[in-house]
């Protein structure tokens, strides 16, 4: 299938708010218009969906207004691009009413992480090329504290149209961020600390393959589900997980690694990337390391599969955007990964 991909965005486009999810701007509304700032500094300008702002009660209790709002805003002409407020965990029960014809015919980036990943992927199952990356409050809130690197990152994916990017990591991170409940607070990230680089676990040679993926947990709540993908549906696939602020434990990553092990999608991929696990330690790091390893080459005896983890993309900050069905490429010898296609028409 040949990838439905949206138009860039130029200074003066007109950017779509929406909580899939959370209601989080009613609770926090500085850390929110924080993030609306910053967009507005990038030249862009902002339409509020009701969903936006609204409370969370009724964000919860009103799955179909919030698929509304993203129907909404793919069928808007005036709207060039949708960006989430922030995740939550329920955003899978909006799926029954999102309609995907008019996403297909009217393609425009469509942004989130987290509980989004439901979002992300059901959009690019049926084609079209969507992103995993900053929200509003997680992410372009802070874009200020998050150095010129990101902010360099931010407007190459969203303005650019450059094909061949390399991605090359950030030069520190972050895990969460200071208490929002402190006005004070809105814009800032917690203490900075020194990554040790990308850990190349497995792989030879150059590999190629189509973005996809997500958030480790909420892809579980898909399975089982009519909206799961078919083990085919991976093929050649370089499989991006992230693990969210709720820190699974190692024992769970390896039960869900195990699970798509049973299901052939290990057998299928061409790689599979980890973002920077948050909030573990240096030596649960390690062992979740080792424990991929174990489950992906000596359970299921997959020896050429290309293996990367601790990379700068999920719930650590700054994070990179990763386009969901766009060609990409990994080099084990160089230890490069960079995207071998235009993300945009």
């Amino acid at each position: 299938m040949r990838p439905i991909k949206p138009n860039r965005l130029f200074p003066g486009d007109t950017v779509a708010i929406v909580s899939p999810s959370w209601g989080g701007p009613s609770t926090y509304p500085w850390v929110y218009k924080k993030g609306i700032q910053n967009l507005q500094n990038l030249g862009l300008k902002i339409k509020e969906y009701p969903t936006a702002r609204a409370d969370t009660d009724y964000i919860y209790n009103n799955p179909q207004v919030r698929a509304k709002d993203i129907n909404d805003a793919f069928a808007d002409k005036e709207v060039k691009a949708i960006i989430t407020t922030i995740g939550g965990d329920d955003s899978i029960r909006i799926l029954p009413f999102l309609d995907k014809e008019m996403a297909l015919n009217n393609p425009k980036i469509l942004m989130g992480y987290s509980d989004t990943t439901t979002v992300t992927t059901f959009y690019n199952y049926f084609g079209l090329v969507t992103f995993s990356g900053p929200s509003v409050m997680a992410g372009f809130s802070q874009m200020e504290s998050l150095g010129d690197q990101f902010q360099q990152h931010i407007k190459d994916f969203l303005f650019g149209n450059t094909t061949n990017y390399t991605y090359r990591s950030f030069p520190f991170y972050s895990e969460g961020y200071p208490d929002f409940e402190k006005k004070e607070n809105s814009g800032k990230i917690k203490n900075k600390k020194q990554p040790n680089g990308w850990h190349w676990l497995q792989g030879r040679g150059v590999v190629h393959g189509n973005l996809f993926g997500g958030c480790i947990e909420v892809l579980e709540f898909l399975k089982g589900t009519s909206f799961w993908f078919p083990s085919n549906f991976f093929k050649e696939k370089i499989f991006f997980l992230e693990t969210s602020e709720e820190k699974p434990s190692i024992s769970q990553v390896k039960y869900m690694l195990r699970n798509y092990g049973i299901q052939g999608v290990l057998d299928k991929i061409s790689a599979i990337l980890f973002g920077r696990a948050r909030d573990y330690s240096d030596d649960e790091k390690k062992l979740l390391d080792d424990t991929i390893l174990k489950i992906i080459k000596q359970e299921f005896g997959n020896k050429n599969v290309t293996i990367v983890t601790n990379m700068d993309f999920g719930h650590t900050d700054p994070q990179f955007i990763l386009p969901l069905g766009i060609k990409a490429e990994l080099d084990n010898n160089k230890q490069t990964f960079k995207l071998n296609e235009s993300i945009f028409r």
